[in-house]
């Protein structure tokens, strides 16, 4: 689930709470659990976490992959792949 975070108007206590999509307006229409005041509790915009990636399945080339890429820069020297494979 999500994670969102919440700020509230009146005494800026900042949180956070993981919830479905459909419920991330709920705690909006709750008191703040700091204060206690009534429609002051905002949803906040907030960047998303950056992923490690490999932990998303990007990894880096192997050798296998950049010796592919030396036999095309040989093969074809005018072509764009040699700026990226010599820059490896």
């Amino acid at each position: 689930m999500p994670l969102y975070t919440y700020k509230c108007k009146e005494c800026d206590h900042a949180f956070e709470k993981s919830s479905k999509i459909d419920d991330r307006k709920t705690p909006e229409q709750q008191p703040c659990p700091e204060c206690g005041a009534e429609q002051s509790v905002v949803q906040q915009v907030t960047a998303p976490m950056i992923c490690d990636p490999v932990r998303v399945g990007v990894r880096k080339m192997d050798s296998g992959f950049k010796e592919v890429l030396q036999k095309i820069h040989e093969r074809a020297p005018g072509s764009e792949l040699n700026k990226t494979s010599s820059q490896m």
